[in-house]
């Protein structure tokens, strides 16, 4: 499985790859969802874990063209807004696992 990170703030995209790489999971990391579409798409048994407030085309338009897939990854949002404007965000959209930075292995790994 290959984990696509798409994050905007290099540091917190290279701990996630440095955290999940340790864990035994390939990852590529993408600075925002322009130079993840314009990657191969990923396979239905990969994950891609987006950031919502990323620069240009934001994470919700990547999870709902993820949600378009024949086969769709498994899809991890996570942003460091408040609870309660990410709910608003996120309830159009297709039932995704939502974590708030900052993020640990504990959190991320079982979703994965």
């Amino acid at each position: 499985m290959t984990v696509h990170i798409i994050e905007d703030d290099y540091g917190v995209a290279d701990a996630l790859a440095t955290l999940l790489g340790g864990v035994g999971h390939d990852t590529v990391c993408y600075p925002d969802a322009e130079s993840f579409f314009e990657a191969a798409p990923p396979a239905a048994g990969d994950a891609v874990i987006v950031d919502l407030g990323l620069p240009g085309l934001s994470g919700v338009q990547v999870v709902r063209w993820l949600d378009e897939m024949r086969n769709p990854p498994r899809v991890i949002v996570i942003s460091g807004q408040s609870n309660s404007s990410i709910r608003s965000i996120i309830s159009e959209l297709r039932p995704v696992v939502f974590l708030r930075k900052p993020l640990s292995e504990e959190l991320i790994v079982p979703h994965l």
